[in-house]
């Protein structure tokens, strides 16, 4: 996955530095074996499994100044993305230039409106968490849109300050069909399937 992420920043053409932030030597090996470079070690309190992402970030391009590597726009690649296209990197990056926007990043659908998600309660009764939508037609609520989970352009002054990337940013929305949040096995069995039914259909074209 790791890999993946890097052949796609490397086949948009957009990047000076493809630099791959870690604080393990396997992972930063197997990084600079596909290309990317491991100039720091990520720091430990900067490298557990509740780190927010905006830090990450911002010590990186803190890390990157002390090689004088200077970028307006920064683009954060989450490792787990099988689905990330090259077109959305490029047209995300040229969203955020023409709009001079802190933050860009692709958005989704909800494939169900979320006005009408019910809870399950003791004995299998189900209760809806917005009673007033339990006969509104599907089709008739607003669109909603969640984080894609791919990745984010900001302006490195953005990071920098720890702005909010998602509420101080602009939406790019994208299918749902190719959107999965790799947490679990079954959204890797999720992710296998759809990734393999994409290459199927691409073959046969």
């Amino acid at each position: 996955m790791t890999a993946w992420a890097i052949s796609k920043a490397q086949e948009s053409s957009l990047f000076d530095h493809i630099v791959v932030s870690t604080d393990d030597e396997e992972i930063a090996e197997l990084a600079r074996k596909w290309g990317a470079e491991t100039p720091f070690v990520r720091p430990v309190d900067l490298a557990d499994d509740l780190t927010p992402t905006v830090p990450v970030v911002a010590h990186a391009i803190k890390s990157c100044l002390d090689f004088e590597w200077v970028a307006d726009y920064v683009c954060c690649i989450y490792p787990c993305v099988p689905f990330l296209q090259v077109d959305d990197l490029i047209k995300t990056l040229d969203l955020a230039q023409k709009q001079n926007a802190d933050f860009v990043y692709p958005v989704t659908e909800y494939a169900h409106p979320v006005q009408r998600a019910m809870r399950q309660l003791s004995g299998g009764k189900m209760q809806f968490l917005s009673p007033a939508y339990e006969l509104t037609r599907t089709q008739d609520l607003e669109k909603t849109y969640h984080d894609a989970g791919q990745f984010y352009w900001g302006k490195a002054s953005a990071w920098l300050e720890h702005k909010k990337m998602h509420t101080d940013g602009l939406g790019f929305p994208i299918p749902n069909w190719r959107v999965v949040d790799i947490d679990s096995t079954d959204d890797w069995m999720r992710a296998e399937l759809i990734f393999n039914a994409i290459n199927s259909t691409l073959e046969l074209a």
